[in-house]
């Protein structure tokens, strides 16, 4: 079985950052991507569609960092679905891709202000795996089931 989701999309915000009561970081990203067609009129259409992704951990703590409203991102993960009660009991029902792969591509067209990451922007785990296996190196994330906060929810933000 394959529970697989490659995404290439822009950031409709900032990385909105938690720290649970253990110090694990999680952050929540919003990532646009879009699709463009030509309709029975010969136009071009452009569907933009958003997809809700969590990183956990280090991953999380680059996103605080480099996951700027804009900036385009690759994001490889696992497609979730879960359920939470709101504030009012009520139930809330969430998909969402929960990442073990992010790389910040660059930005908008226009935007200069970004610089592509070096090797020495990566974690010394990260390094030594990538020596070890000669891939670039790539940081993963938990199961989400192995981290809560203190009430023991599952942090629907």
């Amino acid at each position: 079985m394959v529970n697989k989701v490659i995404l290439i999309g822009n950031l409709g915000a900032d990385a909105e950052v938690r720290r649970l009561e253990s110090g694990a970081a999680v952050a929540k990203l919003s990532v646009a991507t879009n699709e463009s067609y030509k309709d029975k009129n010969g136009e071009f259409q452009t569907n933009t569609e958003w997809h809700n992704v969590v990183v956990w951990r280090y991953l999380a703590e680059r996103a605080e960092q480099q996951c700027k409203k804009g900036k385009q991102v690759y994001i490889e993960g696992k497609l979730t679905h879960r359920k939470y009660q709101d504030a009012n009991g009520n139930d809330k029902y969430i998909t969402e891709v929960v990442g073990a792969v992010m790389r910040v591509l660059g930005t908008k067209e226009g935007d200069s202000n970004y610089s592509m990451p070096t090797a020495s922007d990566e974690p010394a785990f990260a390094k030594k795996a990538a020596s070890n296996n000669g891939s670039a190196p790539m940081a993963t994330a938990p199961k989400p089931e192995e981290v809560t906060d203190a009430a023991g929810d599952d942090l629907p933000f």
